[in-house]
Order: C-alpha cells, then sequence, then structure tokens
C-alpha cells in the first residue's frame, strides 16, 4: 500500500534535475512513490531520469509539452497514494521532509495539510511562512480565506507547499487551459470547497527563485493566462468573498505591470487593455476599496491606467 505520491512535474531540467533526484532518494520509503512528467524535454532529462536509481520512482513522457497545470494532473492521474504532494523539477526537498508531511496530516485527519517553504536565490535561503498564524489545529478552509485586507491561505498558492488526501478527487485537479498562474484558481477552489485543513511549522521544500526559462521569468503569450485565472476564480464566487478576491487581482495585476518590462510593446499594450477592461468590469465601490490598501507604487501604477478609478482613504496593508 503506497502511502504518499510525489508528483514531479519537468521540462528541459537538465541543469537541476540530479538534485531534485538526490533529495527523493534520501526521502524514500518503501510506502513512498514518486512520479516525474518529463513534459516534453528536448534535453537530457528524461535520460537523467530514466538511468537514476531512486527506490519508488517512475517517469512519464509528454511528447510533446502540455504546460505545468496538465503535467501535475497526469501525476494524478497515476497517483496511487492516500496522499499527495508536488515538487517541482528545479527545487529539492530537506532529509526526511516527507515523512514530517504525511505525520502531520496523519496526526491531525484533516483534508489537507499547508507548510511553510524556504526561497533560495543564489547562496541566499529566506523562510517564507504560511499566512495562517494558527498552528496544529484543524481549520475550516472558508474561514482562511478573509479578511480581505491583509494577507491570507489564498495569497499563498504554491501546490507544493503542503500535503493533500488523494481522496479530495476533483478539487486536487489543475486547471489545463491554463500555463501560468495554474494555483490561483485552484488554491481559491480548495478552501472553498474542501472541508478541513491544517497549517504545520514545517519548512522542508526549498524553491528556487529566478531561473532562467522559469514562466516567472518570461514575458510570452501564456502570461496572459493570468486573466483566465482570475476568471475562473471569480466564476460563480460567493459575494463574501468578492472584496478578497478583487484586491487579490487588483494587487497582482499592478505588480505584473510593475515588471511588465519583459513584454513585447505588442504584448503589453494587450496585457494592459485585458487587464484594464477587467478591472472596470468588477464592482467599481469594491475597486475603490482596495486600491488605497495597495503600497503606494501599486496604487500609482493602477491609477496611471485607470485615472477614473475613485481616490479613496489611504491604507497601508501587506500585499499578496
Amino acid at each position: 500500500m503506497i502511502t504518499l505520491s510525489v508528483v514531479v512535474p519537468v521540462r528541459d531540467g537538465e541543469r537541476f534535475i540530479l538534485d531534485a533526484l538526490a533529495s527523493l532518494a534520501r526521502n524514500a520509503r518503501r510506502d513512498f512513490e514518486f512520479i516525474v512528467v518529463d513534459d516534453g524535454s528536448v534535453d537530457e532529462t528524461a535520460a537523467i531520469v530514466s538511468e537514476s536509481e531512486v527506490p519508488g520512482l517512475s517517469l512519464v513522457r509528454n511528447p510533446a509539452p502540455v504546460g505545468l497545470a496538465d503535467a501535475r494532473n497526469t501525476g494524478l492521474k497515476l497517483a496511487s497514494g492516500t496522499y499527495v504532494t508536488f515538487m517541482d523539477g528545479d527545487d529539492w526537498l530537506a532529509p526526511g521532509y516527507l515523512a514530517d508531511l504525511v505525520a502531520a496530516i496523519d496526526g491531525l485527519g484533516c483534508d489537507f495539510v499547508r507548510v511553510d517553504h524556504v526561497q533560495v536565490e543564489g547562496r541566499k535561503r529566506v523562510v517564507h511562512r504560511a499566512p495562517e498564524a494558527r498552528r496544529g489545529l484543524v481549520l475550516d478552509p472558508r474561514d482562511a480565506i478573509l479578511p480581505a485586507g491583509v494577507r491570507t491561505m489564498v495569497d499563498y498558492p504554491y501546490a507544493w507547499a503542503g500535503i493533500y488526501r488523494r481522496a479530495l478527487g476533483d478539487l486536487l485537479r489543475f486547471p489545463g487551459s491554463l500555463h501560468t498562474a495554474e494555483d490561483r484558481p485552484w488554491i481559491w477552489r480548495l478552501h472553498r470547497q474542501a472541508a478541513s485543513f491544517g497549517v504545520v511549522s514545517l519548512a522542508g521544500l526549498f524553491y528556487r527563485r529566478g531561473v532562467s526559462g522559469s514562466l516567472t521569468q518570461i514575458g510570452d503569450e501564456r502570461q496572459l493566462h493570468f486573466f483566465d485565472a482570475f476568471e475562473l476564480v471569480f466564476e460563480d464566487l460567493e459575494p463574501e468573498f468578492a472584496p478578497k478576491a478583487v484586491r487579490n487581482f487588483c494587487a497582482l495585476f499592478a505588480h505584473h505591470l510593475e515588471i511588465a518590462d519583459r513584454f513585447t510593446p505588442e504584448l503589453r499594450r494587450r496585457f494592459e487593455t485585458r487587464g484594464a477592461a477587467m478591472v472596470r468590469a468588477l464592482p467599481a465601490e469594491l475597486v475603490a476599496d482596495a486600491v488605497p490598501r495597495m503600497s503606494v507604487e501599486r496604487e500609482q501604477t493602477l491609477r496611471a491606467l485607470l485615472p477614473e478609478i475613485p481616490a479613496g482613504v489611504r491604507v497601508r496593508r501587506e500585499e499578496p
């Protein structure tokens, strides 16, 4: 019987995949399985994985890239564990981390458990804590969406920062139409529809930030999927959560505008046009309340594009 399935999507990851595999080997147990999904790599990724001797590892190859969301979905279909977690192919795990994850969800008995992580930039290591301060308790996921004006669990969308009961089924599936921001509607749906969750103080996943070739660094048309992602967030959203979703979208839209130098002029124009149209379609009173709660820089960025946003009383809040 398999206790834990670890889904590892990777594309052209030859530079870092050995680190990921070595960390899986240091976490291996007889009741753990590791499912590497090679998403159409054209480098030596598949060969490196095929030649590895990590216990419990299997490799599935997509002939052509389908994107991170569907690569994860492929792994989910093959998973047989009671629980499932994720790791990207350019990240790595601390020894014993997976056993600690299993112990955490076994101990709480809830649908899913979220954890902290370590962000890596060169030699720099910084622990990033999940926003929920209540640790080691079984909580209602819906209670962790609000309040709107501060950072909450839906502002911490990383699928790899947690462990989930595979019995959650379709709640764990990612929107395959998206090639970026797929974790945004995913985390909102999980918190709106799952029955229980917890947060524990465990930071054993090392997340490489700023890797060349990652979607966070590339300014091509896939960045427009950010808007498709938030259309899914707003779809059938309960009115009580609308202020949070509006604030979430506006803050992230402003952030993308701040780093829009990675876009071609044509793509920037399309990004600004679509984003402005989405903001104008949102309830005006919620936008007017959300914008003054951002950083001064983000507020100015949005008002430069959308001068019709009403001025409001400035309130400093933490950004997502």
